[in-house]
């Protein structure tokens, strides 16, 4: 079987959707991030408290990036914003819960706060990607356009 025909157009724009979303997610991730470890690490607050500020400030780039950088080529629906809401709430659930587990089974201490904030952070990133793209900015591709 060759390339191409593995290559179909639905597998070529999820493609070309999650190296567009890792571009912008490299930009998010790091203000977001360095947020969660200034408070958490920083100034001693509270790990949810610190992850949950931080991910706040980059909710509203991370839309505004995915509409007109990852997802460009689709046209999303009026309910794009309030699906978008949904989905950060999903995924936010999602990080908090590994947060909660990874504290629960790593030891205490600077390295380990910071293991389990980047696997709460990779779960995150990786449930709303999905939900953005089988989801939120799911409409198929303008007519005409090459997807």
């Amino acid at each position: 079987m060759s390339l191409t025909a593995l290559l179909t157009p639905a597998r070529r724009d999820f493609l070309v959707s999650a190296l567009r979303y890792g571009l912008a997610g490299v930009f998010n991730t790091l203000v977001g991030f360095s947020i969660i470890l200034i408070l958490d690490l920083g100034l001693g607050l509270a790990p949810h408290l610190a992850n949950a500020i931080g991910y706040a400030v980059g909710v509203c780039v991370s839309f505004v990036l995915s509409k007109v950088f990852v997802f460009k080529a689709r046209k999303p629906t009026r309910s794009a914003p309030l699906r978008y809401v949904i989905a950060v709430a999903a995924a936010f659930a999602l990080n908090q819960g590994v947060l909660t587990l990874a504290k629960l089974v790593l030891p205490t201490g600077a390295l380990w706060s910071v293991a389990a904030q980047g696997s709460a952070a990779v779960s995150y990133t990786a449930a709303l990607f999905l939900l953005s793209h089988f989801w939120v900015f799911a409409q198929a591709p303008n007519a005409g356009e090459n997807a």
